[in-house]
């Protein structure tokens, strides 16, 4: 019974394989930019709950996040829709990282008789953390079957 393992893995090398990610993390969302040798744009995975809804499935509740962090240009500032900044640049790529990866996602799970929410949300971030990072957090849900414990025994 290992379904939290094999979904960190699994989330895990979609995000390595990614050629615009640089660290991966996990845990809670408090804790992603702590450690000094992160290098952005940087995936973060946080399995957030669990639930047994009957004797064969696992519900769990998951989010990622892909951030990027925010580049201040100091000079005065003469586009005041556009700014002096970089954070359009850090949306787009953020999202177009979640975006491959939910794909992908949502193609292997019926491979493996995963099922998930076909709607997850994402939540915008923007000026967070220690480092002013930029990004976006998907949120979904996942039923993994339990094939380890069979009720019948």
């Amino acid at each position: 019974m290992n379904q939290y393992t094999q979904l960190l893995y699994y989330i895990k090398s979609l995000a390595d394989a990614d050629e615009l990610v640089n660290t991966v993390s996990k845990g809670d969302f408090e804790k992603l930019d702590l450690a000094k040798q992160n290098i952005f744009p940087l995936v973060h995975i946080n399995i957030t709950d669990a639930g047994f809804t009957n004797g064969s499935v696992v519900q769990f509740g998951i989010q990622i996040g892909a951030f990027d962090i925010r580049d201040i240009n100091k000079e005065v500032e003469t586009d005041k829709f556009w700014e002096q900044d970089n954070e359009v640049d850090n949306h787009n790529t953020t999202l177009a990282i979640l975006n491959r990866m939910w794909l992908k996602m949502f193609v292997d799970f019926e491979k493996v008789n995963i099922t998930s929410s076909e709607s997850p949300t994402l939540e915008i971030q923007s000026f967070e953390r220690h480092n002013l990072l930029d990004g976006w957090i998907l949120n979904f849900e996942v039923e993994v079957p339990n094939t380890t414990i069979n009720l019948c025994e």
